[in-house]
């Protein structure tokens, strides 16, 4: 039974809702959001759509932002300080500090991603 004030569509032999949604304002969202969205989009379809629907979606994918750029934060500050990467070192063996750096970063995203993005 049609409800009368739903526009349809045909698709092949079925008949469609035009479902519309006001427009969001889609706020600022950034690697982290974007990876959860992809992850939403690709594993858990529907959890992603009723997100979408209720216009939920954007504040959702902003407080994961910040989660994540948080937790990424105080990772690799606490990181940082329990393995003694300091100025120091960084002016004494700038390639040993990178090297450093770059492994604690890695971990850092790591963990995020399996305790924030990927879940």
């Amino acid at each position: 039974m049609k409800e009368p004030n739903v526009r349809y569509q045909n698709q092949g032999d079925y008949q469609l809702p035009c479902i519309t949604t006001k427009e969001q304002n889609e706020l600022h969202i950034g690697v982290w959001a974007n990876r959860h969205k992809q992850y939403l989009k690709q594993h858990h379809r529907i959890k992603y759509y009723n997100l979408l629907t209720s216009e939920k979606l954007y504040p959702y994918l902003a407080d994961i932002e910040e989660q994540a750029e948080a937790m990424f934060s105080q990772l690799v500050k606490s990181l940082t300080e329990k393995e003694n990467v300091t100025e120091k070192l960084k002016a004494n063996n700038p390639m040993l500090w990178v090297l450093k750096m770059n492994n604690i970063r890695n971990r850092a995203m790591e963990i995020v991603n399996s305790e924030v993005i990927f879940v």
